[in-house]
């Protein structure tokens, strides 16, 4: 009776075994690289995007001190020709370059289409919007001498020339209406990589030859 049941019945053999656990093996090697090659890849692409954020975040600048303005006429219907201020890194951030702007032409206040500077200065108010205004750099105390904003620099920026005879104006030029009494205004200066700095301001009841204008500091971050 044990022979007629179990005739038919038949077995493996030790090499047979052996294969199909060498099959699951690879197959289970496969799927674990596969695996392990997604998460090092997604890995490093957070690792660049928090480096990224870093670098954005650092290259940043920030005001120090106030904002200068300079009369072009004076008086209760007077108007500014002329803004400076200074700037320096903050967080010990990257460098920063300052090379100045070529002007489009004599007295427009903007610099030219196809200028060699990597900061641009636009400004913004109620009635108008300029981009890329013509501005100047003087470095303040202890620089290298070069054009670079490094740690521990500082830099005075003035928003067009110092006289009207000279090449490149001023934002009389510059702009289409008059920046006047009692009006507030934007700048924005948007540096190569980092945060665009955001400078807000409104000009008093009468201008003066020279005036502090002190208000606030807005920051954005610099959108791609």
């Amino acid at each position: 009776m044990y022979n007629k049941y179990f005739k038919h019945e038949k077995g493996i053999t030790g090499l047979e075994t052996a294969i199909i656990l060498i099959a699951f093996v690879v197959v289970a090697a496969v799927f674990a690289y596969t695996a392990l090659s997604a998460g090092l890849f997604s890995t490093q692409k957070a690792q660049e995007a928090v480096y990224s954020g870093l670098k954005e975040a650092q290259s940043t600048m920030e005001l120090r001190g106030g904002i200068i303005a300079t009369a072009g006429t004076l008086g209760a219907h007077g108007t500014i020709k002329q803004l400076t201020f200074v700037v320096a890194n903050v967080l010990g951030g990257e460098p920063i370059d300052f090379t100045q702007p070529t002007p489009a032409s004599a007295n427009t206040g903007v610099s030219e289409n196809h200028s060699s500077n990597k900061v641009v200065i636009n400004y913004i108010d109620s009635d108008q919007t300029v981009t890329d205004l013509f501005w100047t750099c003087v470095p303040l105390g202890t620089t290298n001498g070069n054009a670079l904003l490094e740690t521990g620099e500082k830099f005075q920026i003035t928003i067009g020339s110092n006289d009207t005879d000279e090449d490149g104006g001023n934002l009389v030029n510059a702009l289409h209406t008059p920046l006047t009494v009692n009006k507030t205004f934007t700048l924005e200066i948007v540096t190569s990589a980092g945060a665009v700095l955001t400078l807000e301001r409104t000009t008093p009841a009468y201008i003066d030859t020279k005036m502090n204008l002190r208000q606030y500091v807005l920051y954005t971050v610099k959108r791609s």
